[in-house]
């Protein structure tokens, strides 16, 4: 097996890769909204409880899915344990094998997998192609890390004795995924649980059961057999039942922070008849901070600033939210950014020149407008260009001039607000990053390497960024997950992250034998 290397992204410079993108969202439109069934085995149901539509323009409907019910979700669970003894005897490599081609599925559905979030979760194309190739990696990097694992690992051996650490996978996994990365974090989450001989029962966002329903067909058609992997579209719901239910021993779940807590605290509870501690794996919010040092190039700051806040419309986990400036250069490095800002296009997805689109629904279009009031209020606020009249759109803002206890410097807000703020010094700022709940992503502009290597070792955050944009973190290259109340410390996409599928299992063996029964 060749070594992982990232999956390439899609060069839209072209116009022959302009025009496949085009042709495949007319595809798209032209087969309608997608049917999604709660998926058990070979059944399937279809319905039309959960709606799914395009958040730049909510009267066209991309998917329709039937909800699962507490009668489907306990069937799931019964068909995912008998199936997950004969998956878990399955080889490694056969395991392995189905992963690779599973990644070639994906690939050969790239531009449709594509359009389809592009429609679903209004993300930009090079956000959405960027999002398959997430997901191609995580096939291929866990595939490869499924083989890695079964090969053991090595034990101190003495005389007389034989040791032996193994791994073995716990069971079922009940994968709860977001929205935002509605191909990539499902695809990780579900990836890694097979791969380590789980069975697994997925619960998408209900803004993108098309997108999971994508994934499900490719595993499947990739040899993933039927009561291995279950489909439950739905609402808050299906996701709680699943977190109760003693027969799940893994939990993988990706979003909010108050979600995420709830999870923890369920998960903690050992009814009657559960005889094993739940292993929880969850990647929840944050309040992502960039630091930038008086020395700084402010040439490299205001284009990374533009890409890790404004970049589809704030709604990445790793999303700037807080600059925290030296004051120093605090007043050019505003002004810089409020003009910034007017440069951007706000519009629909699927224009190449768009930089920021729509806020995912209503809801979060009225949160954001509700922060914005505040900025205003409160210190001082520079708003982006007009923003169209249809749509679930926020236009990007930044905020300034804020009081200290302000919630805008402090509440995840999940949308193109950026809040900058006056520090004395490095270490001020640190103080400030140290005393917030979250860490999740961190940055730092500066030219000294004393001070880069001050921040690293000061600042919590389980992915720190250093004189560039960050989001994007790449599988194998930098692994990703938070610390704190942002996540578990997991790092998906890493070479530790398969661990948290399995339990280990020590065998020691007296080898001086008295005799030998063959």
């Amino acid at each position: 097996m060749k070594p992982f290397s990232n999956e390439p992204v899609l060069e839209l410079r072209r116009a022959d890769v302009r025009a496949e993108l085009a042709s495949a969202l007319a595809e798209s439109d032209g087969r309608g909204p997608v049917r999604v069934p709660v998926w058990i085995g070979e059944d399937r149901r279809e319905g039309d409880e959960l709606i799914s539509t395009d958040p730049g323009q909510p009267d066209r409907v991309v998917a329709v899915a039937a909800c699962a019910s507490a009668g489907e979700v306990d069937e799931a669970l019964r068909r995912a344990g008998e199936g997950a003894g004969k998956w878990a005897r399955t080889p490694a490599g056969e395991r392995a094998r189905i992963l690779l081609a599973a990644a070639r599925g994906l690939r050969a559905r790239r531009t449709r997998a594509a359009a389809l979030a592009v429609r679903e979760c209004a993300k930009p194309w090079p956000e959405a192609d960027a999002d398959v190739c997430e997901a191609i990696d995580f096939l291929e990097y866990y595939a490869r890390g499924a083989i890695e694992l079964a090969q053991g690992a090595p034990l101190l051996q003495v005389p007389g004795e034989h040791n032996d650490l193994r791994w073995l996978p716990r069971g079922i996994a009940a994968v709860i995924s977001p929205w935002n990365f509605p191909i990539a974090i499902p695809c990780g989450m579900v990836a890694a649980a097979l791969a380590t001989g789980n069975s697994v029962v997925l619960k998408p966002a209900e803004q993108a059961p098309g997108c999971a329903q994508l994934l499900c067909e490719v595993l499947r058609e990739a040899g993933v057999p039927a009561d291995v992997l279950a489909l439950l579209p739905g609402e808050g719901a299906v996701g709680a039942a699943l977190v109760r239910d003693p027969r799940v021993h893994i939990i993988a779940f990706t979003g909010s922070a108050a979600v995420g807590l709830e999870i923890w605290r369920t998960a903690a509870e050992t009814p009657p008849g559960q005889k094993h501690l739940k292993r929880v794996i969850a990647e929840m919010g944050g309040k992502n901070c960039v630091l930038v040092d008086a020395d700084a190039d402010l040439d490299e700051v205001v284009p990374a600033m533009l890409n890790s806040a404004f970049g589809y419309a704030g709604q990445k986990c790793s999303a700037a939210a807080r600059l925290l400036c030296h004051e120093s250069v605090h007043d050019v490095l505003v002004e810089r950014l409020a003009g910034a800002i007017t440069t951007l296009q706000v519009g629909q997805a699927q224009n190449l020149a768009t930089d920021v689109p729509p806020v995912i629904e209503q809801a979060a279009q009225e949160r954001v407008s509700a922060y914005r009031d505040k900025a205003r209020a409160e210190g001082r606020l520079v708003e982006g260009a007009p923003v169209p009249a249809a749509g679930w759109f926020a236009p990007p803002a930044l905020a300034a001039e804020l009081p200290a206890e302000s919630s805008i410097l402090s509440e995840e807000i999940f949308g193109p607000l950026l809040a900058v703020e006056r520090v004395r010094d490095i270490s001020d700022a640190c103080d400030r990053v140290d005393a917030s709940p979250f860490a999740l992503t961190g940055g730092l502009f500066s030219r000294n390497p004393d001070t880069v290597e001050y921040v690293a070792g000061r600042l919590p955050v389980g992915n720190l960024y250093v004189n560039r944009e960050i989001t994007g973190a790449m599988v194998g290259r930098q692994p990703f997950g938070g610390n704190r109340l942002s996540g578990t410390g997991t790092k998906a996409g890493g070479p530790g992250y398969l661990l948290q599928f399995v339990e280990p299992r020590t065998v020691t063996e007296n080898t001086v034998r008295h005799g030998l029964v063959v």
